[in-house]
C-alpha cells in the first residue's frame, strides 16, 4: 500500500511539472509562439526572428518603456544578457553570475540569486554572463567560476548544482546553455589560459553527464561514463603535446536545427596565439562542428581559420535557415569572412567578406574550403626575429579585422521575410605581433602582443543587411562606437543597440531608422520581443562593459566616456 501511495505521489508530481513546466515540445516550437522566448536566439536555430508585427514603421512612435529594473548594488561591468520570458515571468542574468526572476507587467523583482565566486577566477573578457536556459521548472545557467546551477522557477532556490571544470586552470562558463532533445548541452570558456575546449551534455533535471567530446584533436570524448572515441586523430594537425594545451574553447555557446537533428557549436583559437609553435591546422580551433546529440560525436566540420595566428575564434552563432530548397547555416565569423554551409553536410556553398578590410586572406577557396592566405600578414616567428639577434620579439605586421574581429559575440538576425541577414560589424584592425611562450597553469597563454586601432574617422561599427546568396549589402547603419550588441527582427522591423546607449529600430528593407531610445548606458546585449495579454512587448538589457573597454586599445580610449549600468528596459505601444 505504501509503495502504491508512493508512486502515485511521484506520477502525481511529475504530471503537475510537466503540466506547468517548459517542454521539448515548446522549445522546438520557441520560434513560432509569440507569447514567450523560451531560448537563446527565439528558437533553438538562432534566426532571432519574431513574425510578431504589432509595432511597425507606422505606429512605433508610440513605442515607450512601461518599465525599468535595476540590477542594483555596485557590481556592474558589462551586461550582454538575453532575457527569456515564460507565464509572465522574465529571467535575466547580469555581470558577476547573478540571475533575476522578474514581472513581465510590472518589472517587479520577484527573485535573485547571486552566485558566491571564490577568489581568483580568471574570466577572458569581463565578468558578463549572456543568458540562462528554460526547463521544466529550472532555470538554468553558468558562473565565472565554472559552474552550472539550477533553480526553481518561481522560488529561487538552488535544485542543482555542478561543476563544469576548475576555474583556477582558466576555465569559466559565461554562454547561455542550449537545450535540445531533453539535454542540456554547454561549451566552456577559457581559451586565453591553454584549457581544453569541449562540448557537453547533461540531463537538465538532474546536471548528471551524458557526454563530452572535446572539440581539441586527440582528446578522448565519453558518453554514460565510458570512452567514446578520440577527437580526430592525436598529432594529425598538432606538434608534439601542443595538443594538450590547444584552447578551441567553445564560449559562445550552440544552436539546434530540428530539420537536420544536429547541434552545432563554433570553437575559439587555438593556444597560444603564437602559430609558430603548433604548426598545421589545429582541429578543431577556429571552426564549425556539428554534433550528434544522440552520440555526442562530430558528424562535420568546417574550418574558417586553420593555423589561426591572429587571434580569430570561430565561435561565432550557426544560424540555420533555408535557401534554395535546402537546409543552410549561416556564420559571420570573426576573421571578416561569411560563411554558408550546407547544414546537413558542412559542404561550404559560400563565402565572402562582410567587412570592408581583410588582410590576413586573399578570399576563400569554394572548391576546397579553404583560404587562400597572405604569407605576409602572418605575425613572425620571434624564435626566428632572435636567431637573427632582433631579440625576442617577431616581426609586427598591420591586420584587419582585429582579434575583436569583423563580427563578436554579439548575434546576426535572420529575416525569412526578407531573406537578409542583420549584422552588427566592426571596422577595425591591429598591430600584432608574437612573442615566446610556455603553458603555465593558470597564466594568459597568448605569446601575442597587440594594438587594435579603427580604420576610420567616421565610424567604427555598422548593422549591415546581406543578402547571403550575393554577399551584396542592401542597406547599412553606421555609427561611430563599435556595435557589440546582438540584433532582432520582429515583422518588418530590425532592432539593436549601441554602447551610447540607445536602442534603436530600422524599417527592415531599407534601412531607415525610425526610432529610438536612451537607455542611460551602453548596449551590448541583444533585444527580444513577446506578446502578453495581445499586446506586444520589447526588451533589452542596458549595461556598458564587455571585451572593448578591456582590450580595445585605441578604440577604448575612444569610448572612454562611455558609462556603465545595469538594467533591464521593457516597452510597448502607448495606447
Amino acid at each position: 500500500m505504501k509503495r502504491t501511495l508512493l508512486s502515485l505521489m511521484i506520477m502525481a508530481a511529475t504530471a503537475h511539472a510537466g503540466a506547468q513546466g517548459v517542454t521539448d515540445a515548446m522549445i522546438a516550437d520557441d520560434a513560432k509562439s509569440p507569447e514567450n522566448v523560451l531560448s537563446w536566439g527565439l528558437g533553438t536555430q538562432g534566426q532571432r526572428h519574431s513574425d510578431l508585427n504589432g509595432i511597425t514603421a507606422r505606429n512605433i512612435n508610440k513605442l515607450v518603456p512601461v518599465w525599468s529594473m535595476s540590477f542594483g548594488g555596485e557590481k556592474q561591468r558589462g551586461q550582454q544578457s538575453q532575457p527569456l520570458v515564460n507565464k509572465g515571468k522574465m529571467f535575466v542574468t547580469a555581470s558577476y553570475s547573478r540571475i533575476y526572476a522578474v514581472d513581465t507587467k510590472t518589472g517587479q523583482k520577484l527573485w535573485k540569486y547571486e552566485h558566491r565566486l571564490p577568489e581568483g577566477i580568471m574570466p577572458c573578457c569581463d565578468v558578463i554572463n549572456r543568458g540562462a536556459a528554460l526547463y521544466d521548472n529550472l532555470v538554468i545557467f553558468g558562473t565565472l567560476d565554472a559552474q552550472l546551477v539550477a533553480l526553481d522557477q518561481d522560488t529561487g532556490k538552488v535544485v542543482w548544482r555542478e561543476k563544469i571544470d576548475d576555474y583556477s586552470a582558466g576555465y569559466s562558463y559565461t554562454a547561455a546553455p542550449l537545450i535540445a532533445q531533453g539535454l542540456l548541452m554547454t561549451g566552456v570558456s577559457g581559451g586565453e589560459f591553454g584549457v581544453v575546449g569541449r562540448v557537453e551534455a547533461r540531463d537538465p533535471r538532474t546536471g548528471k553527464m551524458v557526454w563530452s567530446r572535446p572539440v581539441v584533436e586527440g582528446h578522448m570524448g565519453f558518453k554514460d561514463g565510458k570512452e567514446n572515441g578520440i577527437t580526430g586523430t592525436t598529432n594529425a594537425s598538432w606538434p608534439g603535446e601542443t595538443w594538450k594545451t590547444g584552447g578551441a574553447a567553445p564560449w559562445l555557446g550552440g544552436t539546434y536545427d530540428e530539420k537536420t537533428g544536429l547541434a552545432y557549436f563554433g570553437t575559439g583559437n587555438p593556444g597560444p596565439w603564437n602559430s609558430h609553435v603548433r604548426k598545421g591546422d589545429n582541429l578543431y580551433s577556429a571552426s564549425t562542428v556539428a554534433i550528434d546529440p544522440k552520440t555526442g560525436k562530430i558528424v562535420w566540420h568546417y574550418q574558417s581559420t586553420p593555423n589561426d595566428g591572429w587571434d580569430y575564434d570561430g565561435v561565432n552563432e550557426f544560424v540555420t535557415f533555408d535557401m534554395d530548397g535546402k537546409r543552410m547555416g549561416a556564420k559571420a565569423d570573426r576573421n571578416g569572412f561569411f560563411y554558408v554551409n550546407d547544414a546537413t553536410t558542412g559542404k561550404l556553398v559560400n563565402a565572402f567578406p562582410f567587412v570592408k578590410k581583410v588582410t590576413w586572406a586573399t578570399s576563400i577557396d569554394l572548391k576546397t574550403g579553404r583560404p587562400n592566405f597572405d604569407d605576409t600578414n602572418r605575425p613572425g616567428d620571434p624564435t626566428a626575429a632572435a636567431a637573427n639577434g632582433d631579440g625576442g620579439k617577431g616581426k609586427s605586421v598591420f591586420s584587419a579585422p582585429g582579434f575583436l574581429g569583423g563580427k563578436n559575440q554579439m548575434p546576426m538576425a535572420y529575416s525569412p521575410r526578407t531573406g537578409l541577414f542583420y549584422v552588427p560589424t566592426n571596422e577595425w584592425g591591429m598591430e600584432i605581433w608574437n612573442e615566446p611562450i610556455t603553458y603555465k597553469k593558470g597564466a594568459a597563454f597568448l605569446g601575442a602582443g597587440f594594438t587594435i586601432k579603427p580604420l576610420f574617422e567616421d565610424h567604427i561599427g555598422s548593422l549591415r543587411a546581406i543578402d547571403p546568396k550575393t554577399g551584396k549589402v542592401a542597406w547599412e547603419v553606421k555609427n561611430n562606437a563599435p556595435l557589440w550588441g546582438g540584433v532582432l527582427t520582429a515583422g518588418d522591423l530590425v532592432f539593436w543597440g549601441t554602447p551610447e546607449g540607445y536602442l534603436k529600430a530600422a524599417d527592415a528593407k531599407t534601412g531607415t531608422v525610425v526610432w529610438q531610445f536612451q537607455t542611460g548606458s551602453g548596449v551590448v546585449a541583444p533585444p527580444i520581443t513577446w506578446t502578453e495579454g495581445g499586446e506586444q512587448y520589447v526588451s533589452v538589457v542596458s549595461g556598458w562593459g564587455g571585451a572593448v573597454p578591456l582590450w580595445g586599445g585605441e578604440v577604448a580610449k575612444k569610448v572612454n566616456f562611455l558609462e556603465q549600468g545595469g538594467s533591464v528596459w521593457t516597452f510597448k505601444l502607448m495606447k
